[in-house]
């Protein structure tokens, strides 16, 4: 049985976070944004490599692999609020991991602090495959895979960037079968871009464990209202 009311507001909410995508940044996320190219200089050349050889890795896997796919038992006759409910829970359990895994690493310092890179990216692909599922989509379809990887980007991206996959994404059915793979170093630099100002904080030991707990729930966070809006808008407009 549908619950209308229910969707309704979902949409809503949809409309509102896709609008918010749209808006020009404010003086603020400018000025954060420089501080971060500047931060971004600073950054010893081991972490760059070590963020862009995960990145790639998670590609690779999202799109050939069924590593990040664990099977949800989802009943087709599901209203939208109970597939959602149930996501919610997982996002609140996968935040809890994320926090539990960057106060650990960020604890440690430099090294342990590079670990928190591919973990952090496993927990959000994981996320992000168990929302396809419980949104109806076969996450083991290679298109709806990219489309996984498309809310990653847009998620992580500065603001020019997100405008332009918003777009894709917005107009899916349209753009899917022209789509045959997607720019991971482009991916890798809008992500490395996006985090590095919390996750150099991360690498002072002590202060890190603060900052990783923290930094990592707030990206869990993020990625999760990015799936639920845009499957939304995908589903109810």
């Amino acid at each position: 049985m549908r619950d209308n009311s229910y969707e309704q507001q979902a949409l809503k909410e949809a409309k509102r976070y896709v609008r918010s995508l749209t808006r020009n940044s404010s003086v603020i996320q400018r000025s954060t944004k420089h501080v971060q190219e500047k931060l971004n200089q600073r950054i010893p050349e081991k972490v760059h490599a070590v963020i862009t050889e995960s990145i790639k890795r998670m590609v690779e896997v999202a799109l050939t692999t069924s590593e990040y796919i664990y099977p949800i038992e989802v009943d087709d006759a599901w209203p939208l609020q109970q597939r959602e409910q149930v996501l919610k829970n997982r996002m609140k359990q996968y935040r809890h991991t994320a926090m539990l895994e960057g106060a650990g690493t960020g604890a440690g310092g430099f090294l342990l602090g590079m670990v928190d890179f591919p973990l952090l990216l496993s927990i959000k692909m994981k996320l992000l495959f168990d929302a396809g599922q419980l949104y109806g989509f076969d996450v083991k379809n290679y298109q709806e895979r990219l489309y996984l990887l498309y809310i990653f980007m847009l998620t992580f991206s500065s603001d020019q960037k997100q405008k332009n996959v918003l777009e894709l994404l917005i107009n899916w059915e349209m753009n899917k079968d022209s789509l045959q793979e997607l720019d991971w170093k482009s991916l890798q630099l809008e992500y490395r871009d996006t985090i590095d100002f919390v996750k150099m904080l991360q690498l002072i030991p002590g202060f890190g464990a603060v900052v990783g707990a923290m930094a990592n729930k707030k990206l869990i966070g993020q990625l999760g209202e990015s799936a639920m809006n845009m499957y939304r808008f995908r589903l109810l407009r």
